[in-house]
């Protein structure tokens, strides 16, 4: 089974998250979400919310981009899932997914709670 990370190369906490899993002997498969053709969409969004555990999307959203995006603070799941699937830039990074599991690694070290 594969391990997937959700990464931005261009994040220094992605960085260090991918480091951290080489460093266990880790080689994830690489989605680079915020590039147009590895986008999530709303059904994986949705797919990574209940592996965590059925989380509200909001446990992996950048609060502090969500007003610049134009979300409203009371908008729903659905309006938080569509939100991030056209705008990567609110979605939290890096994160981690192993089978019927996911985690957001932040701290950087939670990432290897799933293998």
């Amino acid at each position: 089974m594969s391990y997937v990370l959700i990464h931005n190369p261009g994040c220094g906490s992605s960085k260090k998250g991918l480091e951290v899993l080489e460093a266990a002997g880790i080689q994830p498969e690489i989605r680079r979400y915020m590039l147009v053709a590895e986008r999530l969409s709303v059904a994986e969004l949705k797919d990574i919310a209940a592996k965590m555990g059925g989380v509200s999307p909001r446990a992996f959203m950048r609060e502090k981009d969500a007003a610049d995006a134009g979300l409203p603070a009371d908008a729903s799941d659905e309006a938080v899932f569509e939100a991030m699937a056209k705008n990567p830039k609110l979605i939290q990074r890096p994160i981690g997914i192993k089978g019927d599991k996911a985690v957001l690694g932040r701290p950087n070290a939670a990432l290897l709670s799933i293998i």
